[in-house]
């Protein structure tokens, strides 16, 4: 068979190992699929042109540079060993690395590399490894019944959490689709993992997955197959639970009674409180290929993420459809404070500055609290609520709960209009013009254990300065 640029590409593009091309100079000029799953990247578009120090993956970049040098003057490497920081994590990898010729001269370089971070902490740690599925466990389903005779269960498992590793985790879902067995799919991205390495440090974070991924297999093991998608993302495989009906309550009991998501972990130097943000979707209802269904999910799961995490988002045809991921993005911190300051310079008072900011914003409703501690709807003016304690929980300008368990200890009033209207987390931003307090702004949800992100404070505290100007 003759190699053509589509074959080459098939080839590229179905190898589980991140494959890069460079030009003379160490500037990309293309990377395989595996590589942009690795990083997080949509397309090639974000590093064609640009080197390892531009991207900025590399906390000492200088081994290397003299490393592809070396390549470049001729030399191949193999199975070099380094670090790499992908999505703010310290990774360990393993890369390999020859000369690319034309016409006999070096025009560039082609690489490889693997992640072998876990396999070192196993190692190096003795971190508590974990085999969740057996061989009578995988035979159930055909892809692995056909195939587990011929290899072994470390090949199959990824050696922390002791789910399927990612290779196996997509080779069953290609195998359901090419037999057209019917199945839902989901990621679950954990919430702000890298705060948890950061503060107790990875012995905690690895104890993070290993407990999440052994409640996930419990809860969920009736239904299909868990895999690890990479760092502190899961997949699920779910045969069973394909209506609409059913995935909606698989989600419900996985968010609510699973004891796999919001839960308490502790640590010998600490504890967190753990959540999760998934997306689904299904084939074929949904798509009818896996880069389609692939690309649902992902954007089911940045849908999640945008609302606030620690929730799930379930592909629905009519309200999905047109909906892209860089429409969502787009609305950056920055578009939006631009946006907020434009709108709010034409209106006059604080109701109507406020009723400008939801429709920029795009929210719901902002409440707000008078210097007398009256609560009102910027949305619905039968709406009056005493909030006169809500002073006492300001210590600073800005307070988020995703409870309101300290709500109720220190402001019982405000914690009473709060629940008599089903709200069940807040974010509270302090109005002051110089040292004199002139009001609250209120962002209340009815949703229990909202995670607030860091762009969602500063636009209200942005928000809370506007209108101090008033």
């Amino acid at each position: 068979m003759q190699m053509t640029v589509d074959l080459f590409d098939s080839i590229i593009n179905t190898s589980q190992d991140c494959v890069f091309w460079k030009d003379k100079d160490r500037r990309f000029i293309g990377v395989n699929q595996a590589f942009l799953d690795f990083y997080g990247f949509e397309s090639e578009d974000v590093l064609i042109g640009k080197n390892d120090e531009d991207m900025g993956w590399h906390s000492d970049p200088e081994p290397f540079k003299q490393d592809e040098l070396r390549v470049l003057s001729g030399k191949s490497t193999y199975k070099v060993q380094g670090k790499c920081i992908i999505k703010g994590q310290e990774r360990d990898i393993i890369a390999s690395k020859r000369p690319l010729y034309k016409d006999g001269e070096i025009v560039g370089l082609v690489g490889s590399f693997i992640d072998i971070t876990d396999v070192i902490r196993r190692k190096n740690k003795n971190d508590g490894s974990q085999v969740l599925y057996s061989i009578s466990d995988l035979r159930q389903y055909s892809f692995f019944d056909k195939i587990i005779d011929e290899i072994s269960l470390e090949e199959i498992l990824d050696p922390l959490t002791g789910i399927l590793n990612r290779s196996y985790s997509i080779k069953f879902v290609q195998a359901l689709i090419a037999e057209k067995i019917p199945f839902s799919f989901s990621i679950i991205d954990l919430d702000n993992f890298k705060s948890i390495n950061d503060s107790f440090g990875h012995s905690a974070g690895d104890k993070v997955l290993a407990t999440v991924s052994r409640a996930l297999v419990k809860f969920s093991k009736p239904y299909g197959l868990a895999g690890r998608f990479g760092g502190d993302e899961f997949l699920f495989i779910d045969l069973k639970n394909i209506e609409d009906e059913n995935k909606l309550n698989f989600f419900e009991n996985l968010y609510g009674n699973s004891k796999a998501l919001r839960k308490e972990i502790y640590f010998e130097n600490g504890e967190a409180f753990i959540t999760g943000t998934s997306g689904c979707a299904s084939f074929p209802d949904d798509a009818e290929d896996f880069s389609e269904l692939f690309g649902l999910v992902d954007k089911m799961l940045y849908l999640g993420k945008t609302r606030g995490r620690n929730c799930y988002s379930i592909y629905d045809k009519e309200k999905h459809r047109d909906i892209e991921i860089h429409k969502i993005a787009e609305n950056g911190i920055f578009t939006n404070m631009a946006n907020l300051k434009n709108s709010l310079e034409k209106e006059k008072g604080i109701k109507n500055k406020l009723r400008k900011a939801i429709e920029v914003l795009k929210l719901r409703d902002l409440f707000f609290v008078d210097e007398k501690g009256k609560m009102s709807s910027t949305m619905d003016e039968s709406f009056v609520e005493d909030a006169s304690d809500l002073c006492n929980l300001m210590e600073n300008d800005l307070f988020s709960e995703r409870t309101l368990d300290l709500i109720k200890k220190r402001s019982p009033k405000f914690y009473a209009a709060l629940t008599r209207n089903g709200f069940e987390s807040v974010l509270i931003s302090r109005i002051r013009k110089g040292g004199a307090v002139k009001g609250y702004v209120v962002c209340a949800v009815r949703r229990s254990l909202r995670i607030w992100q860091e762009t969602e404070c500063a636009l209200l505290f942005y928000l809370s300065e506007l209108l101090a100007q008033d």
